[in-house]
C-alpha cells in the first residue's frame, strides 16, 4: 500500500494537507483490497482520473496571493474536471474542485501553496426544537437597532410580515436568486430571534433590535447544510458590501467539528477578516455539549463573541434559568474559554418560513399561523446579534472589541464553570 502514489504523496507533503484532506486521499485507495494486485496500477490511474473532491487552496502570503492564484489556475486548466470556483479577496484562498491528479500536481509543482484543506460540510446549528435578556428596558428607552444592519449568513430569510420591510439585501450562494427566500426555514427563525418587531403577535415575540435592517446571505442549502467554501465566499460577500448595506453585525448559527488549531482554520480566518475590517461577529458554540472540547469552528476563534444557550425555562424571572444540556462546552481546541457569553435558546418563538423544510417536518412547531419555536445556540447567537446591534445604535464609533467588551460587562456570573457559560448571562439592563 505504501506503494501508491497518493501515500507517497501524502506522506510527502503532509504538512499541506489537513486532516480531512489527507483521509480522503488516503481512502481513495479502499476499492483496492478486494482487486488482484496485478490490477492495481491500472485502477489507481482510473481513479486518480476520476475521483473528484471539492478544496480550499491556501496561500502562503497575501503577497503572493496573485501569483498563486495565476499559477493555480494555469495547472487546473491542465486537468479535466477540475475548476476553479471562489477566489477570495479579503483571505488569500480559493475554492475549487480537483481530482488526485491534479491535487499532486498542484504539491509537486506550486511553491506558493501553503495548505490544501478539504471543503468540508457546515451545518446549521440546531438542537430540537420570551427572551429574559431584558432588552425591553434598552427598547422602551428609544433603542431599537435602528440604520443598523444585521447580517444573517444562514440558509436565506423569507420575507415575513415582522421584518419583510427591513431586508434591504438578500444573496444567494447556493441557488443564484435573487429575491430573498428561505427554503429551510432556519435562517428566516434566526432573522426574527435578532430583529423581529413582533406585529403579527402584538408585540409578543419580538427580537431585540425590532428597527435594525436585515441582509440575508444564503450560504445552506434546503437540509441546512453547505460548504466551508460558501461560507467564507457569504462572509466576504459581507466584508465587500459592508459600506453599501451598512453591515455592522454578521450572526452565523453555522459550524463545523474543529479539527485544527484556529490558526489553521480557513473560517476562523475569514469571520476574523470581517471583525478586522469592523464587523461585529457573533457565531453559535454549536449544539454538542454537555461534553467538553465540544465548541464548534468558527466559534474557535479567540476574536468572535461566541455564543452559548442558556434555558430561560419560558419565564421573564431569571432566578430558574439553567444552562442548555445542548449548549457545547470550551475549552476550544487551542485551550481558549468558549463560549463567551450565554442568551437563551430554549424553546424560542420567531418568525415562520410556510412550506419550507423545517416547516414541513416539525409541523408540531409551528405557533399560531405566524411563528415557530426552535432550540439551539442558532436560536442564541441572533439573539446576541440583536443586542449587539443596540450597542451600536449608542455608540457608532464602537469597534468590534468595543462591542464585545461592553457584552461581556452586561453579563451575570451563573456560578458556572468558565467553560460552560464564558462571562456569564447576557442581562441587557446592565448595558443602561
Amino acid at each position: 500500500m505504501f506503494g501508491f502514489s497518493m501515500i507517497k504523496v501524502v506522506r510527502q507533503h503532509a504538512d499541506k494537507l489537513d486532516l480531512h484532506m489527507r483521509s480522503k486521499l488516503v481512502n481513495l485507495y479502499r476499492p483496492m483490497r478486494k482487486v488482484p494486485c496485478f490490477l492495481h496500477s491500472s485502477i489507481e490511474k482510473w481513479l486518480k482520473k476520476r475521483n473528484k473532491m471539492k478544496v480550499l487552496i491556501e496561500f502562503h502570503e497575501e503577497e503572493a496571493f496573485m501569483l498563486g492564484a495565476t499559477q493555480v489556475h494555469e495547472l487546473i486548466a491542465s486537468h479535466r474536471k477540475c475548476k476553479v470556483h471562489h477566489q477570495f479577496g479579503s483571505i488569500p484562498f480559493c475554492s475549487a474542485t480537483l481530482t488526485a491528479n491534479a491535487v499532486e500536481d498542484l504539491l509537486t509543482n506550486c511553491t506558493h501553496i501553503k495548505k490544501i484543506h478539504y471543503d468540508r460540510e457546515v451545518k446549521a446549528l440546531l438542537d430540537k426544537a420570551s427572551s429574559s435578556i431584558h432588552a425591553d428596558v434598552l427598547n422602551q428607552s428609544g433603542v431599537t437597532g435602528k440604520d443598523i444592519t444585521i447580517a444573517i449568513v444562514d440558509t436565506g430569510i423569507y420575507p415575513h410580515s415582522d421584518i419583510k420591510d427591513r431586508i434591504i439585501g438578500f444573496q444567494d450562494f447556493v441557488n443564484q436568486k435573487r429575491e430573498a427566500y428561505d427554503d429551510n426555514g432556519h435562517g428566516t427563525h434566526c432573522a426574527g430571534d435578532a430583529a423581529g418587531n413582533g406585529d403579527l403577535s402584538d408585540g409578543k415575540y419580538r427580537g431585540p433590535a425590532p428597527e435594525a435592517n436585515l441582509v440575508g446571505v444564503k450560504v445552506l442549502n434546503k437540509m441546512g447544510s453547505g460548504s466551508l467554501s460558501t461560507v467564507i465566499a457569504g462572509v466576504q460577500w459581507c466584508i465587500d458590501n459592508k459600506e453599501e448595506y451598512n453591515i455592522k453585525v454578521i450572526s452565523m448559527s453555522l459550524g463545523s467539528s474543529a479539527s485544527q488549531p484556529a490558526a489553521d482554520d480557513p473560517v476562523v480566518k475569514a469571520v476574523e477578516k470581517a471583525w478586522q475590517d469592523g464587523i461585529v461577529v457573533c457565531v453559535a458554540a454549536g449544539n454538542e455539549g454537555p461534553d467538553d472540547n465540544t465548541v464548534s469552528s468558527p466559534g474557535i476563534s479567540s476574536k468572535v463573541i461566541t455564543v452559548g444557550a442558556i434555558d430561560d425555562q419560558n419565564t421573564v424571572d431569571r432566578s430558574d434559568d439553567k444552562i442548555a444540556s445542548f449548549s457545547s462546552r470550551g475549552p476550544t481546541i487551542d485551550g481558549i474559554t468558549k463560549p463567551d457569553i450565554l442568551t437563551p435558546g430554549v424553546n424560542i418563538v420567531s418568525l415562520r418560513s410556510p412550506g419550507s423544510y423545517l416547516d414541513k417536518i416539525s409541523k408540531d412547531s409551528r405557533v399560531a399561523n405566524d411563528y415557530f419555536s426552535l432550540s439551539g445556540t442558532s436560536m442564541a447567537t441572533p439573539i446576541c446579534a440583536g443586542v449587539a446591534a443596540l450597542v451600536l445604535e449608542q455608540n457608532p464609533d464602537f469597534t468590534p472589541d468595543q462591542v464585545k467588551e461592553k457584552l461581556i460587562s452586561a453579563a451575570e456570573d451563573w456560578g458556572l464553570p468558565a467553560n460552560s457559560q464564558g462571562h456569564g448571562y447576557l442581562n441587557v439592563s446592565k448595558l443602561i
